[in-house]
C-alpha cells in the first residue's frame, strides 16, 4: 500500500480539531505548482526548509556561546531543532497541525545573523539609516528572496499559511506589515505554538547552557520561584549539579512548563470553542499561553538570564568580538563592493548596497565571518 497525498490530507481531517489549518484547504503558494504525490503541501514546506542553505548555515551560528566556545553549548541548529520537536509535542496534543507547526519553527530563526544577538544589535545599528536589521524579518526574507533554488522564482515558494506564521511570529517589531496582514489579527494557532514553544525552548536550554558552562551556579538560582518549584520536584538539594541530574532538572522544567501550556491553552480553548482556523485569529488575545504564575516566573528565569548569562562579562568579551567583526566586515564591504561574491554584487542594482550586504553578512556563520574579518584585517 503506497500512502498519497490524498490519503495524508484525510489522515488531518480526521485527526486535527476544527481550528487546526488543514493542508487541503491551503491558500496555495506565490508561484503555483503542482503539490508532490506523497506529501502534504505543509510537508513539502518542512522538507524545503530542511534542504535549504540557511538551515545548514544554523549549524555554525550562535545560540549563546559562540561556535569556537565548546562542542556541548546549542547552536542555533540544536535549539531550531528542540523548538520543533516540542512544537510537534505540543501541537499533537492540541489538535493542531503537527507538520505546519514544525515549519513555522524550523524557520524562525534563519535569519539570525553570525554571534547570535549581539551580531543582530550590530547589523541592526550599522543599517539604522538604512531600515535597520531584524532577524524575524530577516527570516521572512531568507524564505521569499534570499534563498535562490529553483530556476523561476526567488525564494522557497512556501504555502501562505506557512509564510503567515513566520510574519506573525511575535515580535517588538510588527511584521504583519511583510504579508498586508491586519495587526489586529492573532495568528494560527500553528503560529502562537510555534512562538510560545520557542520561548520556552530557549529559557529552559540556555538555563542548561549557561549551567554547563559554569557561568550560573545552583545557589544563584535559589532567588527563583521556578527553580526551587523544580528542584523540589526532582528532591535535589545539593550544591554541585552532576550532569545527570542536570538533566533531570531540565527535562522536568520543559515538562512542567509544556504541561502548564496544554492544559492553560485547552481551558481557553474550550472557553472560546473556535470552530475553525478564523475563529482563531480574530479572537482579542492569543489562546497558547501559560498561566499567569507560571508566565511570571518565566519572566523573572528571562530577567535573571539576562543579569547573570548574557550579561556575564565572559558573554559580553564574545559580544564585542562579535561587533568588532560585523562593524569591520559592513564597513569594508561598503566601500568596496567588488569584495563580495558576483551573486551577491548582481543583488546591488535592485536591493541596494547596503541591504545587499546586510544581507551577506547575515548569510554567513560565525566562522565565515571570523575568517572573512581574518582575511581582511591579519597582516
Amino acid at each position: 500500500m503506497i500512502v498519497t497525498r490524498e490519503v495524508l490530507e484525510r489522515h488531518e481531517d480526521e485527526r486535527l480539531a476544527a481550528y487546526g489549518l488543514r493542508s487541503s484547504q491551503s491558500r496555495g503558494r506565490s508561484h503555483p505548482e503542482a503539490e508532490p504525490r506523497y506529501r502534504t503541501a505543509f510537508q513539502r514546506d518542512r522538507d524545503r526548509l530542511v534542504h535549504s542553505a540557511a538551515f545548514r548555515r544554523l549549524e555554525y551560528k550562535t545560540q549563546v556561546f559562540v561556535n569556537d566556545a565548546g562542542d556541548y553549548y546549542r547552536t542555533r541548529l540544536t535549539h531550531t531543532l528542540e523548538v520543533a520537536q516540542i512544537g510537534r509535542t505540543v501541537a499533537r496534543a492540541l489538535g493542531a497541525n503537527e507538520d505546519l507547526v514544525e515549519t513555522i519553527c524550523l524557520a524562525h530563526d534563519l535569519g539570525h545573523p553570525p554571534f547570535g544577538h549581539a551580531g543582530e544589535d550590530s547589523l541592526d545599528a550599522v543599517m539604522k539609516a538604512h531600515g535597520g536589521f531584524n532577524h524575524n524579518a530577516q527570516s521572512f526574507r531568507v524564505v521569499t528572496t534570499l534563498e535562490e533554488r529553483y530556476p523561476t522564482w526567488p525564494g522557497l515558494n512556501l504555502t501562505t499559511e506557512a509564510l503567515e506564521g513566520i510574519a506573525k511570529h511575535e515580535a517588538a517589531r510588527d511584521l504583519s506589515g511583510l504579508m498586508g496582514l491586519d495587526p489586529k489579527l492573532r495568528g494560527s494557532i500553528e503560529a502562537q505554538i510555534a512562538n510560545t514553544v520557542d520561548e520556552l525552548a530557549y529559557s529552559a536550554h540556555d538555563l542548561d547552557d549557561g549551567l554547563l558552562s559554569g557561568l550560573i551556579v545552583p545557589a544563584q538560582l535559589e532567588e527563583l520561584d521556578l527553580w526551587r518549584l523544580v528542584r523540589e520536584r526532582v528532591g535535589w538539594r545539593g550544591a554541585l549539579l552532576d550532569e545527570v541530574t542536570r538533566h533531570h532538572i531540565i527535562r522536568e522544567l520543559v515538562g512542567l512548563l509544556v504541561d502548564d501550556l496544554l492544559t492553560t491553552t485547552s481551558g481557553l480553548i474550550d472557553a472560546a470553542a473556535p470552530t475553525s482556523p478564523q475563529d482563531v485569529v480574530t479572537q482579542p488575545d492569543n489562546l497558547v499561553c501559560f498561566t499567569d504564575d507560571v508566565w511570571r516566573m518565566t519572566r523573572k528565569l528571562k530577567k535573571f538570564l539576562y543579569a547573570n548569562m548574557y550579561f556575564h562579562p565572559s558573554v559580553i568579551a564574545m559580544a564585542r568580538r562579535a561587533d568588532r567583526i560585523i562593524n569591520a566586515l559592513f564597513e569594508s564591504y561598503i566601500e568596496e563592493p567588488r569584495q563580495l561574491p558576483h551573486i551577491w554584487q548582481a543583488r546591488i542594482e535592485r536591493e541596494g548596497l547596503h541591504r545587499t550586504v546586510a544581507d551577506y553578512i547575515a548569510c554567513l556563520t560565525d566562522r565565515s565571518a571570523a575568517a572573512e574579518f581574518h582575511r581582511m584585517y591579519a597582516r
